[in-house]
């Protein structure tokens, strides 16, 4: 007699293979750790199977673990599209977004290719600017959901990814190696004065190779290896690459990257994107959030 596998079992064990968490992954799926946990097991149980390699620090799953999650995939997408084709989307209207450009890639185009389908008829209006106007324009009621690189948590705030700042050059460049060091920021950057002062800290002699507001001709600079740039990992420029110095210059601290919504009167719509953002930012390059103390030491006032 045929046996039926769980869909909400297998979204979260999917999920456990993305994040290589049970306690993220609870988060994503909307359900506490010790209800994905209770799925897990009787997913284990329907099958007579161990899907879970326990026995280490971390999970990871067993080879009929990889193979159930390569089904469930499949069976996951199946369920999804007949899902969206049946409960076709009539919601039509505008949703204001803001992200600065230094993460809108590779996070934000996928998150916006996706809503496109769910909500061809909710145009979403992509606001690219600093943190500062951002958080401006959010305050104002001009914005419905934005996204912010902060050295912290605001009120409000929901942290999606904690990112360390790196130093990145052009390809196989030397830059890095000049004294005075050349380094290019926009003049309104949040990342341009800390750094600074952490150089100067270091004893590190510098100077500003541009004095622009366009982060492309900055990103110009930094692919002709005429300076260098501090980036989060994990959203690099295109035509950079992560500087190995082996500890000739400083390291630097870490990134909150922040998610606000309105969630007064927010629609469907706007709870789905919200979503999308959470899914997409969720799988982002990170290293362990730290403490209120640990931060305010590790970034320059």
């Amino acid at each position: 007699m045929p046996r039926n596998l769980d869909l909400a079992s297998l979204r979260s064990l999917v999920t456990v293979a993305d994040t290589g968490s049970v306690t993220k992954a609870a988060g994503l799926v909307h359900l506490t750790q010790s209800a994905v946990s209770m799925q897990l097991k009787r997913l284990e149980e329907t099958l007579g199977l161990e899907l879970l390699d326990r026995t280490g620090r971390g999970v990871s799953l067993t080879p009929c673990g990889e193979l159930l999650v390569g089904y469930a995939r499949r069976m996951l997408s199946i369920n999804d599209e007949a899902w969206r084709r049946l409960s076709a989307r009539d919601e039509a209207g505008e949703i204001v977004l803001g992200v600065p450009f230094d993460i809108v890639y590779p996070a934000v185009p996928q998150v916006l290719r996706r809503f496109a389908r769910d909500y061809p008829r909710v145009k979403v209006n992509l606001l690219s600017d600093y943190t500062r106007m951002l958080q401006a324009g959010f305050e104002k009621g001009e914005i419905d959901v934005i996204l912010t690189t902060e050295d912290g948590p605001r009120p409000g705030a929901e942290t999606l990814v904690v990112s360390p700042l790196i130093w990145v050059g052009a390809p196989g460049g030397v830059a890095w190696q000049s004294s005075p060091l050349r380094i290019a920021f926009c003049r309104d950057c949040i990342f341009r004065q800390p750094v600074q002062k952490r150089l100067d800290e270091v004893g590190i002699p510098w100077e500003m190779a541009i004095e622009s507001s366009s982060d492309q001709m900055v990103y110009a600079t930094v692919s002709a290896d005429l300076a260098i740039h501090a980036a989060i990992a994990g959203h690099e420029p295109y035509s950079s690459e992560r500087i190995d110095h082996g500890g000739v210059l400083p390291e630097l601290w870490s990134v909150h990257i922040n998610l606000y919504s309105r969630d007064s009167g927010a629609s469907p719509a706007q709870k789905d994107l919200v979503e999308l953002i959470r899914r997409e930012f969720g799988g982002s390059v990170s290293s362990p959030a730290r403490s209120g103390a640990e931060m305010a030491r590790a970034v320059p006032a």
